[in-house]
Protein backbone atom coordinates (compact mmCIF):
# COMPACT_ATOMS: atom_id res chain seq x y z
CA UNK A 1 0.00 0.00 0.00
CA UNK A 2 1.30 3.45 -0.89
CA UNK A 3 2.02 5.76 2.02
CA UNK A 4 -0.45 8.57 2.47
CA UNK A 5 0.06 12.09 3.76
CA UNK A 6 -2.48 14.06 5.76
CA UNK A 7 -1.67 17.77 5.97
CA UNK A 8 -3.51 19.28 8.94
CA UNK A 9 -4.16 23.01 8.61
CA UNK A 10 -5.84 25.34 11.08
CA UNK A 11 -8.40 27.57 9.35
CA UNK A 12 -10.35 30.58 10.57
CA UNK A 13 -13.44 29.97 8.39
CA UNK A 14 -14.10 26.30 7.62
CA UNK A 15 -16.71 26.91 4.91
CA UNK A 16 -14.50 29.43 3.09
CA UNK A 17 -11.45 27.16 3.32
CA UNK A 18 -13.45 24.16 2.08
CA UNK A 19 -14.75 26.13 -0.90
CA UNK A 20 -11.21 27.30 -1.72
CA UNK A 21 -9.78 23.79 -1.74
CA UNK A 22 -12.69 22.60 -3.88
CA UNK A 23 -11.88 25.45 -6.30
CA UNK A 24 -8.33 24.14 -6.76
CA UNK A 25 -9.61 20.63 -7.48
CA UNK A 26 -9.83 18.82 -4.13
CA UNK A 27 -12.89 16.74 -3.29
CA UNK A 28 -14.49 16.84 0.15
CA UNK A 29 -14.69 13.43 1.83
CA UNK A 30 -17.89 13.80 3.86
CA UNK A 31 -17.14 10.63 5.83
CA UNK A 32 -14.35 12.48 7.64
CA UNK A 33 -15.88 15.96 7.69
CA UNK A 34 -18.17 17.70 10.15
CA UNK A 35 -18.71 21.18 11.55
CA UNK A 36 -15.12 21.26 12.87
CA UNK A 37 -13.18 19.65 10.01
CA UNK A 38 -13.19 19.10 6.27
CA UNK A 39 -11.18 16.25 4.77
CA UNK A 40 -10.11 17.44 1.33
CA UNK A 41 -8.85 14.74 -1.04
CA UNK A 42 -6.14 16.05 -3.36
CA UNK A 43 -5.20 12.59 -4.65
CA UNK A 44 -5.42 8.98 -3.51
CA UNK A 45 -2.39 9.57 -1.30
CA UNK A 46 -2.72 13.23 -0.29
CA UNK A 47 -5.43 14.60 1.99
CA UNK A 48 -5.69 18.05 3.55
CA UNK A 49 -7.47 18.17 6.88
CA UNK A 50 -8.93 21.64 7.34
CA UNK A 51 -9.52 22.11 11.06
CA UNK A 52 -11.17 24.93 12.96
CA UNK A 53 -8.80 26.47 15.50
CA UNK A 54 -10.71 24.80 18.31
CA UNK A 55 -10.33 21.39 16.68
CA UNK A 56 -6.66 21.98 15.81
CA UNK A 57 -5.91 22.85 19.46
CA UNK A 58 -6.98 19.31 20.42
CA UNK A 59 -3.84 17.98 18.69
CA UNK A 60 -1.16 20.35 19.98
CA UNK A 61 -0.46 22.45 23.06
CA UNK A 62 1.47 24.96 20.92
CA UNK A 63 0.15 28.33 19.82
CA UNK A 64 -1.38 28.32 16.34
CA UNK A 65 0.79 30.35 14.00
CA UNK A 66 -0.74 33.09 11.90
CA UNK A 67 0.36 31.96 8.44
CA UNK A 68 -0.13 35.49 7.11
CA UNK A 69 2.64 36.87 9.32
CA UNK A 70 4.98 33.94 9.97
CA UNK A 71 6.12 30.86 8.12
CA UNK A 72 4.97 27.59 9.57
CA UNK A 73 5.50 25.24 6.66
CA UNK A 74 5.86 25.30 2.88
CA UNK A 75 3.90 22.59 1.14
CA UNK A 76 4.88 21.53 -2.38
CA UNK A 77 2.75 19.41 -4.69
CA UNK A 78 3.75 18.03 -8.06
CA UNK A 79 1.96 18.72 -11.32
CA UNK A 80 1.92 16.77 -14.58
CA UNK A 81 2.95 19.71 -16.80
CA UNK A 82 3.75 23.41 -16.90
CA UNK A 83 0.16 24.02 -18.00
CA UNK A 84 -1.12 22.08 -14.96
CA UNK A 85 1.01 24.32 -12.70
CA UNK A 86 -0.52 27.44 -14.23
CA UNK A 87 -4.02 25.92 -14.11
CA UNK A 88 -3.82 25.14 -10.38
CA UNK A 89 -2.44 28.60 -9.58
CA UNK A 90 -5.18 30.16 -11.74
CA UNK A 91 -7.82 28.14 -9.90
CA UNK A 92 -6.33 29.29 -6.59
CA UNK A 93 -6.66 32.91 -7.67
CA UNK A 94 -10.25 32.38 -8.86
CA UNK A 95 -11.04 30.70 -5.52
CA UNK A 96 -9.83 33.69 -3.50
CA UNK A 97 -6.16 32.85 -3.00
CA UNK A 98 -3.13 35.07 -3.42
CA UNK A 99 -0.96 33.95 -6.32
CA UNK A 100 2.80 33.96 -6.60
CA UNK A 101 3.75 35.19 -3.11
CA UNK A 102 7.22 33.93 -4.06
CA UNK A 103 8.84 34.44 -7.46
CA UNK A 104 8.07 31.97 -10.22
CA UNK A 105 10.77 29.36 -10.75
CA UNK A 106 11.66 28.44 -14.33
CA UNK A 107 14.76 26.39 -14.95
CA UNK A 108 13.61 24.88 -18.25
CA UNK A 109 13.46 21.32 -16.91
CA UNK A 110 11.64 22.51 -13.76
CA UNK A 111 8.83 25.05 -13.42
CA UNK A 112 7.07 26.19 -10.28
CA UNK A 113 4.68 28.75 -8.94
CA UNK A 114 2.95 29.25 -5.61
CA UNK A 115 -0.21 30.47 -3.96
CA UNK A 116 -1.57 31.27 -0.51
CA UNK A 117 -4.90 29.91 0.63
CA UNK A 118 -7.34 32.26 2.43
CA UNK A 119 -5.58 31.55 5.75
CA UNK A 120 -2.12 32.35 4.38
CA UNK A 121 -0.79 28.77 4.04
CA UNK A 122 1.66 28.70 1.14
CA UNK A 123 1.50 25.94 -1.47
CA UNK A 124 4.10 25.46 -4.17
CA UNK A 125 3.13 23.70 -7.39
CA UNK A 126 6.05 22.19 -9.31
CA UNK A 127 6.53 20.38 -12.59
CA UNK A 128 9.79 18.69 -13.51
CA UNK A 129 10.96 16.92 -16.65
CA UNK A 130 12.86 14.14 -14.88
CA UNK A 131 14.73 13.02 -18.01
CA UNK A 132 15.95 16.56 -18.71
CA UNK A 133 16.92 17.04 -15.05
CA UNK A 134 18.92 13.78 -15.10
CA UNK A 135 20.63 14.80 -18.33
CA UNK A 136 21.55 18.19 -16.83
CA UNK A 137 23.07 16.49 -13.78
CA UNK A 138 25.07 14.12 -15.99
CA UNK A 139 26.54 17.05 -17.97
CA UNK A 140 27.39 18.93 -14.74
CA UNK A 141 29.21 15.93 -13.24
Amino acid sequence: MAKMIFVNLPVSDLARATAFYQAIGADKNTQFSDGTASCMVVSETIHVMLLTHEKFRQFTPKKIADARTSSEVLICISADSRVAVDDMVGNAEAGGGVIDPAPKQDYGFMYGRSFEDPDGHIWEVMWMDVAAASAAQTVAA
